[in-house]
């Protein structure tokens, strides 16, 4: 099987927009285990967001639909408890070094593969919040989201007009129309990292490398 790596870097949309299940589909067992060692390998060392992320999200999709199909008749090892222990805490990194080892000492499972999907699944998630929260932090606008320690801190206020009850006993209603989407809170949470990352093709689940 051809290396998933030369589709997450190419820059010719042709190479890079195809379907993982193309890929991996008729791959053998072995195929699939080598080509899984190779993604993880790379998305350690990988300083590009977009390569590292896509690469989890290829490991995921690899993991939970492709792999579990080649292991039908073969026995394997069940999920350590250390693991599942450190993918409940949400220290994904190392939840898939523990899996990884048990893979590596007695073979890959259905149960390590379920594992592993998730870990790899919940670690892209992760990053791309990571990435948000710097992003966040670096504006200087922005730097009274984590250091508020009381309420009276907010530096945002409702306006009089709304609190201002009518004769007949209602508030008045906030309508806003807008073409795009708007936080009125503004709680320290972005989206707009996430969708540029779907418009880049990272963040479809399976269906494309």
């Amino acid at each position: 099987m051809e290396s998933l790596l030369h589709f997450i870097t190419s820059t010719d949309p042709t190479v890079r927009d195809q379907a993982l299940d193309d890929r991996c589909r008729k791959a053998s067992r072995e195929d699939l285990i080598r080509a899984v060692g190779e993604l993880d390998a790379f998305r350690r060392r990988a300083d590009n967001l977009y390569e590292r992320v896509r690469a989890l999200f290829f490991l995921y999709a690899v993991y939970r639909f492709h792999l579990p199909e080649k292991l039908q008749d073969v026995p394997g090892p069940l999920v350590p408890f250390q693991g599942f222990h450190h993918l409940l805490g949400r220290r994904f990194e190392e939840a898939i070094d523990t899996f990884l080892r048990m893979q590596a000492e007695q073979g890959p499972s259905d149960g390590l593969c379920s594992a592993l999907a998730a870990a790899y699944h919940r670690l892209a998630f992760q990053t791309l919040a990571d990435q948000v929260r710097r992003s966040v932090r670096t504006v200087r606008g922005n730097q009274w989201m984590f250091r508020m320690g009381h309420p009276g801190d907010q530096p945002l206020r409702i306006r009089r007009e709304l609190l201002e009850r009518s004769p007949d006993g209602t508030y008045p209603i906030l309508r806003e129309q807008t073409p795009v989407r708007m936080d009125l809170t503004h709680s320290a949470w972005s989206d707009i990292f996430f969708l540029g990352m779907v418009s880049m093709g990272v963040m479809p689940r399976h269906a494309r490398l």
